[in-house]
């Protein structure tokens, strides 16, 4: 992963709300749909529907979003390549987080078993 401060700060400061409708939209064109991204959100986050919509509402950037979550105990056992990265390695919690999340939505799009995705909660 480009390590660098630069690439870092600035998935940082990027707003979850600009983000979230292109999850929508790939988890939906395959098939999956909003609740079944909510579910995935929800398990990595704690996040209810309710504070899912009023994060996006408030336009918090990926910092924010991830400072107010409370990841599932098991998200460590989130592994595997996204955006050609394994996510098991990459040192900076944030951006950890952040492909956590790009790797759940990713097999939720791929036609994954919820119950594969949710890692065993």
């Amino acid at each position: 992963m480009d390590n660098s401060n630069t690439q870092n700060q600035r998935i940082a400061k990027m707003t979850f709300a600009s983000v979230y409708p292109l999850y929508l939209a790939k988890v939906e064109k395959k098939g999956r749909t909003k609740e079944e991204l909510h579910q995935v959100i929800q398990w990595l986050t704690g996040f209810d529907n309710k504070k899912l919509q009023q994060l996006i509402k408030e336009n918090v950037t990926f910092e924010t979003f991830f400072q107010h979550a409370t990841l599932h105990p098991n998200a460590n056992l989130i592994t595997g390549v996204i955006c050609g990265h394994r996510v098991e390695e990459i040192e900076n919690p944030l951006m950890q987080q952040v492909r956590y999340l790009d790797k759940l939505v990713d097999e939720l799009a791929k036609g994954r078993k919820m119950e594969k995705i949710l890692r065993g909660s």
